[in-house]
């Protein structure tokens, strides 16, 4: 039986690991969205894009996300859940390594009572 396994290599740009991190973030219920992360988008270890901040090291992701929940929620849980959601979706998706998820809660979303 002939193998047709290549010999090339995948690549995977800092970008799609941030792209999956965010995706994960908001799926979980009580997250109304992203905050802007803080001190631009860009500095000097690290990658940020729309409320996610990252580094890699080796083959360790830290990642940093900034929150803005829903009004009505356990603000506790819904941190939590969004630590293991990003957590899983980062090593199911790439097979690197979680070194941490840290939570940073920028804002609650009130919905206007007008109406």
């Amino acid at each position: 039986m002939t193998d047709y396994r290549s010999k090339g290599k995948t690549t995977l740009a800092a970008d799609v690991i941030l792209i999956i991190a965010r995706m994960a973030a908001l799926e979980v219920e009580g997250v109304y969205g992203l905050a802007a992360v803080r001190g631009g988008v860009n500095r000097l270890f690290g990658r940020g894009h729309d409320g996610v901040r990252m580094e890699i090291e080796d083959d360790n992701v830290f990642v940093d996300i900034y929150l803005v929940l829903k009004n009505d929620v356990n603000i506790r849980e819904v941190s939590r859940k969004v630590q293991l959601q990003v957590a899983r979706a980062i090593i199911e998706m790439t097979a690197l390594e979680v070194g941490h998820v840290n939570i940073h809660i920028e804002d609650i979303h009130y919905p206007n009572n007008e109406g």
